[in-house]
């Protein structure tokens, strides 16, 4: 008995099967069972989500001046659609990318749908045209102005460990913007990509707007997305590596690429921190097992303090216990990872820990006592050094690292001794202190004592290996237009 009703691709305004009926099986990370199953899209299916997109961008007046007011009256209602069926995206959470009770209440469902009201909130902000006024060069008289259009065509490829809330947040600025969507979610989460097509026909959406499409191998559909030239813009969050690829192939036809990739995220507390163990305690690597490109994987304490620091996180991971990798325990947090390729991915970068000379100070096992499913203990290695490849390379599972530092200035170097720079914090007593250091950190966004530097209306995105771009709030609807030029010449 499956948990999940089938996922079904929908394309050019219908929901249907892959052509020839094939399916791929969802397995339920808590378990390891099937959870439900998912038409395996064909090139063909692809082919045709892209040409639906194009005609609709082209031929239709969805991206027009004149149709933004109608663009936000159905995305309103398509975000009415979405808080009827919480329960829903509730159940997909759990059952495919392995949401504990705890958590789909803040990324994987609330904080989504709060970020999809953010969009709402700030559309009218968007400048879609800017008066430059007159002016005479080389004998030119003109009058000149800036229009600001929708891109065009959007292949938006999701990741497996908060879809909606990456689903959201592609689709929906998108689509304000103007532009038509190919959304291609990942094989593990079909089903958070497949209600978008359920609920846009539900609402009314005109053919070939919206488009979903997934299937069993993970990179197949999004290939062909990012090399046809109909598409005009791949937005994209998931690893460097992919990333690279992406616009590699992109290349080809000079696609615009927004890419949000990994991260290594680094937290810095400082020696005045009030509270420094509780502070060191708080930083357990936990929620959602650790499957956060932002999450802070790395933590930075002073070493005249390091075994202080040391001590707090013993206790802290001694009190966590065993309260995570409950199916049905409201409180918990955490649960298993998304599959068993991760599952060995993530023990392998424990087995590598240890190998470095790192000290594990907690966790660091399998726990098939949980279940069937994908279970590993929270994790802390101490006696890192940043060189090491445990302090170097995202493992995307619940793994803490802790570093020691000398001073301010080594602090800052060892966080910016990364390829990555997505998120971070900062923790100090002398708030001017914690923010002249978080300003010399490489990175995308970073917290001050604690500051919510993540949310719906604020601009998500990161330096160097961590990707380029920016989603969320009036930035991630600006991501998806172009400028243009009009100068009139004016009567001398």
């Amino acid at each position: 008995m499956t948990l999940l009703p089938p996922a079904r691709l929908y394309i050019d305004g219908e929901l249907r099967d892959a052509q020839g009926g094939k399916t791929f099986e969802v397995i339920n990370p808590w378990t390891g069972d099937v959870a439900g199953e998912a038409a395996d899209a064909t090139s063909q299916d692809v082919d045709a989500a892209i040409a639906a997109a194009r005609r609709a961008f082209d031929e239709t007046d969805w991206g027009d001046p004149g149709n933004r007011a109608s663009r936000v009256a159905l995305l309103t209602k398509l975000r009415a659609l979405f808080e009827e069926n919480k329960d829903r995206l509730a159940a997909l959470a759990r059952f495919e990318a392995g949401a504990a009770l705890g958590a789909v209440g803040m990324a994987h469902v609330d904080t989504a749908n709060q970020g999809w009201d953010d969009y709402l909130a700030v559309f009218d902000q968007v400048t879609w045209e800017e008066d430059l006024g007159n002016r005479d060069f080389r004998g030119f008289p003109s009058h000149r102005k800036v229009v600001y259009e929708p891109v065009g065509v959007v292949a938006a490829i999701t990741p497996w460990n908060v879809p909606h809330y990456v689903n959201v947040g592609k689709v929906v600025a998108a689509l304000l913007a103007g532009c038509t969507v190919i959304l291609k979610p990942a094989p593990d989460t079909p089903g958070m990509g497949a209600i978008w097509g359920e609920l846009a026909a539900e609402a009314g959406f005109p053919a070939g707007v919206l488009n979903v499409v997934f299937g069993k191998d993970p990179a197949a559909a999004g290939e062909q997305l990012v090399q046809d030239p109909r598409v005009d813009l791949v937005s994209f969050t998931g690893s460097t590596g992919v990333g690279k690829r992406i616009m590699e192939a992109g290349a080809a036809t000079l696609k615009r690429v927004f890419l949000e990739l990994g991260g290594k995220s680094a937290k810095i507390v400082l020696d005045d921190a009030p509270d420094f163990a509780r502070e060191c305690a708080q930083s357990m690597l936990v929620f959602h097992a650790g499957q956060g490109c932002a999450v802070q994987s790395r933590l930075l304490v002073p070493r005249s303090r390091y075994e202080e620091a040391k001590a707090g996180l013993a206790m802290a991971y001694q009190g966590f216990g065993d309260n995570w990798g409950g199916m049905d325990e409201p409180t918990h947090i955490m649960g298993p990872v998304v599959s068993a390729r991760q599952m060995e991915r993530v023990l392998g970068y424990i087995e590598l820990g240890q190998q470095e000379g790192a000290t594990l100070l907690a966790g660091g096992k399998a726990r098939p006592d949980k279940g069937g499913g994908y279970f590993i203990e929270p994790t802390c290695f101490v006696d890192v050094d940043n060189s090491m490849r445990i302090a170097q390379e995202e493992i995307f599972g619940p793994v803490l690292v802790v570093i020691p530092y000398e001073d301010d200035e080594d602090a800052i170097r060892i966080a910016n001794e990364s390829q990555y720079g997505l998120s971070g914090g900062v923790v100090s007593a002398d708030q001017l202190r914690a923010e002249r250091v978080a300003r010399r950190i490489r990175t995308g966004s970073i917290s001050v004592n604690g500051g919510m530097c993540i949310a719906g209306d604020l601009p998500f995105g990161g330096f160097k290996g961590s990707g380029m771009g920016r989603e969320w709030g009036l930035a991630g609807i600006e991501e998806f237009l172009d400028s243009k030029v009009i100068a009139t010449r004016l009567a001398s």
